[in-house]
């Protein structure tokens, strides 16, 4: 039984940890070494909750100018799950 918020703040956590430690150089290349910013979205299914909600949170999340290609390697697969 655990909340959204500590199930989001998990997978956060995990996913930079697994990120960090299979490509080094991302965690220098970050002011201050956060992977995430601090939101997040949940939703539950229910009648306020349809596709075109998420798509619009989505696109608002700013646009591929704005962020900085810090690795590409594509030998590198997370296995989290």
């Amino acid at each position: 039984t655990y909340s959204p918020t500590k199930i989001a703040r998990t997978i956060k956590s995990i996913t930079a940890r697994e990120i960090f430690s299979q490509a080094p150089g991302v965690k220098r290349a970050l002011w201050g070494g956060a992977f995430w910013g601090s939101g997040f979205y949940i939703n539950t299914v229910g009648r306020h909750s349809n596709e075109q909600v998420i798509a619009a949170y989505v696109k608002n999340q700013g646009s591929e100018k704005d962020y900085q290609v810090l690795h590409r390697n594509n030998d590198i697969q997370l296995n989290l799950f």
